[in-house]
């Protein structure tokens, strides 16, 4: 028989007992240690690194964004199915791919960054090192090429010859979600509430489109802002380019509008601040169910070291779920779009 919680818990004790009723629906994934090494490649291909580097100096030094394009595709790639590279994968007559389904539309770039370096290790070492590694390291490089923090990334992963639509729905935060459906989408993955928190700071770069933020514009932000001048003026901006009703839905603004194209932790100081441009994002630090998440926020806000070390821990830790399937009947793609059969 399930007991209700006492009056006297705490907010902590409360917040606990209702992620359990929202988790024992799921089964629960784990970032756990999967088969993978840093001495993958040391003889197979031990130039496959500087040679995604060299292609992502490329890419970053012709745009900018393209560091959060990848940073993106890597999170969207893990969370569906373990990073096993299913993200990039086209949709053909006889497979449906991950790409159209409505949280990646419209949503997702940087495939042609891929492709140049999946070409690139081909020509080096043919048949060796697989899409999903190459992702996982190419957003190692983007974050570091936009003055982020440097992680080793293990490697060994495969590919898959699946993808799962349905699972983008369901996997991916959204950006109007609440913070308990947050909380819980992390930990179906095996990461904790840090690496929520931590992981979310990658909104320090990138953009979000008007349908993703114009429910918070038009909703709390002056209640969370207190419409200090600075965000009264952001805010204006904000509506102008983005209409309450229809219009202008593929228009995008900078999710850290303070500093957009440097990874730093200023994306920390606008949730403090109340400015979140994302509902998921402010959540983090306005929900009342906020307790763990708000000390977080503040944590990082004021100790920019530490964001970075998290962020790195947590990013290894992110990369760590793999398909398990793909140790079985993987591969290593010759083109990141499409299965070899």
């Amino acid at each position: 028989m399930k007991t209700r919680p006492s009056t006297c818990m705490s907010l902590r004790s409360i917040l606990n007992h209702l992620l359990l009723i929202t988790f024992c629906q799921f089964t629960i994934l784990h970032a756990t240690d999967p088969p993978l090494s840093m001495e993958y490649y040391k003889t197979t291909c031990p130039n496959a690194e500087a040679i995604i580097r060299k292609e992502m100096e490329c890419a970053v030094l012709t745009e900018t964004r393209n560091a959060a394009f990848i940073l993106r595709l890597h999170f969207h790639d893990c969370f569906v199915q373990g990073c096993d590279g299913s993200v990039l994968l086209e949709d053909t007559v006889t497979f449906q791919g991950e790409k159209n389904a409505p949280t990646n539309l419209k949503s997702l770039k940087g495939f042609d960054i891929i492709d140049r370096i999946k070409e690139k290790l081909e020509s080096e070492c043919p048949e060796t090192v697989s899409c999903a590694d190459a992702l996982a390291i190419a957003a190692r490089d983007a974050t570091v090429l936009v003055g982020g923090p440097y992680w080793d990334v293990p490697v060994g992963r495969k590919d898959s010859k699946t993808a799962s639509f349905a699972e983008v729905e369901t996997n991916i935060p959204g950006a109007n979600i609440g913070l308990l459906s947050i909380i819980a989408k992390f930990i179906y993955q095996g990461l904790s509430v840090t690496d929520m928190v931590a992981l979310s700071g990658v909104h320090t770069i990138g953009m979000a489109r008007c349908t993703s933020y114009r429910a918070r514009i038009y909703g709390d932000y002056q209640i969370t802002s207190l419409m200090n001048p600075i965000a009264d003026s952001n805010l204006k901006n904000l509506k102008s380019t983005c209409p309450e009703v229809g219009g202008r839905d593929n228009h995008v603004t900078a999710l850290d509008y303070v500093s957009p194209n440097l990874f730093d932790n200023s994306y920390y100081h606008l949730l403090l601040r109340g400015e979140g441009l994302l509902n998921s994002d402010q959540e983090l630090y306005s929900s009342v169910l906020g307790v763990e998440t708000r000390k977080l926020v503040m944590k990082y806000a004021l100790d920019p070291i530490a964001f970075f070390e998290q962020f790195s821990e947590s990013m290894v830790k992110m990369g760590n779920i793999t398909n398990p399937r793909t140790y079985v009947d993987g591969e290593v793609r010759k083109n990141c779009r499409f299965t070899n059969e």
